[in-house]
This record gives structure tokens, sequence and C-alpha cells, in this order.
């Protein structure tokens, strides 16, 4: 075996041990990846989202107009 063969195959030997820690940390990073995305799945699935809204006012001129949380602007009259 002469010097360029000894040479070429320490840097194949190299490359396939650099490439195996490589894949390790692709599978670590995706396991990471996964595990924080269902932890966020399971937090967010403890709240109840309630959109349930009754609002009473009072008004002697006629009009009345109601904006709620989330920006939605409720116009009506009053019963007088």
């Amino acid at each position: 075996m002469n010097e360029k063969d000894l040479a070429i195959e320490c840097i194949t030997a190299t490359y396939e041990r650099i490439i195996k820690r490589l894949w390790i940390l692709c599978l670590i990073i995706f396991i990471t990846c996964a595990g924080t995305n269902l932890g966020w799945i399971y937090y967010e699935s403890q709240f109840e989202t309630v959109h349930e809204t009754e609002v009473k006012q009072e008004n002697e001129s006629g009009n009345n107009n109601y904006i709620g949380n989330n920006g939605d602007i409720t116009n009506g009259e009053t019963d007088n």
C-alpha cells in the first residue's frame, strides 16, 4: 500500500466518523424539536377557550355601541 492510498483511507475513515456524528446530531435535534412541540400541544390543551359575551348597556340618547375584546364593534339602539 502506498502513501496515497493510506492518506485516502485515513481521510475516508475520518469522514465516516464525522458523518456518523452528524446523523446522531440530526436525530437529537429532531427528537428535541418533536418533544418541544408535543410539550406545547399538551400545555395549550389544558385551557378552555370561551367566546361567550353578554353585555347590557343603558343609554338615554337611543344609540349604544360596544367594542369587544377582539375589536368587533356592535352598534345598537335602546329599547326606549
